[in-house]
């Protein structure tokens, strides 16, 4: 499948409150305004998850403004990836897309320490993303 200059990635869980939101975060952070980056649930939490905010400050990425937003068609059309994140999620398909599934641990109800695993291997996840992308990274 052919990138556009500036691709455009979904990252959807359930509760957009933890993973999704790290992603996110992660491929804003690394990529800058070279991709359009966005991130849903389809059932989404009040909140970011506090330990969640607390391990992406441990690497300096503040995401304590981010809000849980609901999943949308319009979110899946207007992407070029969409990538669900282990949670068995229901995620509207459309052709031309390209859907990748992480299966990664649910921070939700888990400390600092037990994010931070899930946070280094989202990073990692995100790193070679931008590489298949061919995007070049700010760090």
């Amino acid at each position: 499948m052919s990138v556009p200059a500036t691709p455009s990635v979904l990252f959807v869980c359930v509760h957009n409150a933890g993973r999704s939101q790290m992603a996110a975060a992660f491929l804003t952070h690394l990529a800058g305004d070279k991709v359009r980056v966005r991130s849903a649930g389809s059932a989404p939490a009040d909140a970011v998850n506090p330990s969640v905010v607390e391990a992406m400050a441990e690497v300096g990425v503040d995401i304590s403004a981010e809000t849980p937003k609901v999943l949308t068609a319009t979110a899946v059309r207007s992407s070029d990836v969409v990538i669900t994140m282990g949670c068995g999620d229901a995620c509207p398909v459309f052709p031309g897309k390209r859907y990748l599934d992480w299966a990664l641990d649910d921070p939700a109800g888990r400390g600092v320490e037990a994010v931070r695993p899930i946070r280094d291997e989202i990073e990692r996840r995100v790193r070679g993303l931008l590489a298949e992308l061919d995007v070049e990274t700010a760090s």
